[in-house]
């Protein structure tokens, strides 16, 4: 079984090169949620920017109250996204029309009301962007902890309808990935913005055996279901864990207020 490593390096200043780890290239997608505080520094290491929907009033509206000594109207062509993509029932108009007078793609798939927006970003990530390497790719969600709980939800439910994909889910006080059951994992912790408190939720099947190592309560084949054990509110020890399981889980980890 191959092992996987992951590393939260998206949320510090510089990504620093290292050799145990593959280089990322990342797009960055804005969900109709609080920007999180460190948005621009997503920004910064993406490569391609989407707004799903209404996520391009929150950038309208919330990316000028990061920089509150520039011009509102500067910031707000700086931070043009590539795309905005969605059923368009939540995007203002005068957010659309300035977007489209700067030269964003709107893409309206008003038509599809099987997919959540967030489904319809990651497929355009997937199929329409030849000169990104999918293979390290990492897809980055801006605003998609929080707010109702069935957007929650479907946003899980992207993490396993794209399971070969690497795409994180992300608030201001925690991340959501999915380790797929295919590999071994390495998770390489950056204690300067992430942790301690973690957690490794089974998705869609429980699991007959989960091993850890890495953390206070780590796991020894051990089965994890809903209605019994689950591991919430674990401790990280050090900057390394490892975890192999027989089904998918959800990993997660809190992001520390600097």
């Amino acid at each position: 079984m191959d092992l996987m490593h992951h590393s939260s390096a998206f949320l510090l200043p510089s990504i620093p090169a290292d050799r145990h780890l593959p280089p990322l290239t990342y797009a960055l997608v804005v969900l109709n949620q609080s920007l999180p505080r460190f948005t621009p520094l997503l920004w910064k290491h993406a490569r391609l920017h989407l707004c799903a929907d209404g996520g391009a009033n929150r950038l309208f509206d919330e990316m000028p109250l990061f920089f509150s000594d520039e011009n509102a109207s500067d910031v707000r062509r700086r931070y043009k996204p590539d795309a905005i993509k969605g059923d368009m029932d939540s995007v203002r108009k005068d957010v659309l029309d300035f977007y489209k007078s700067i030269g964003t793609k709107i893409i309206d798939k008003s038509h599809d009301q099987d997919t959540t927006d967030l489904h319809k970003c990651v497929t355009y990530i997937r199929d329409s962007s030849p000169d990104l390497d999918r293979s390290n790719l990492c897809i980055l969600v801006a605003g998609a902890l929080g707010g109702r709980f069935d957007h929650e939800i479907g946003n899980l439910n992207v993490l396993c309808c794209f399971s070969s994909l690497r795409i994180v889910l992300l608030s201001n006080d925690s991340l959501v990935y999915l380790l797929p059951r295919t590999h071994r994992h390495e998770i390489h912790i950056q204690t300067s913005v992430e942790g301690p408190h973690c957690g490794l939720v089974p998705l869609g099947m429980p699991s007959r055996s989960s091993t850890t190592t890495g953390l206070q309560w780590d796991l020894d084949n051990a089965e994890m279901r809903f209605g019994g054990l689950v591991s919430t509110s674990n401790i990280v020890k050090g900057e390394k864990v490892t975890v192999q399981s027989d089904s998918d889980l959800l990993w997660t980890i809190s992001i520390k207020k600097l």
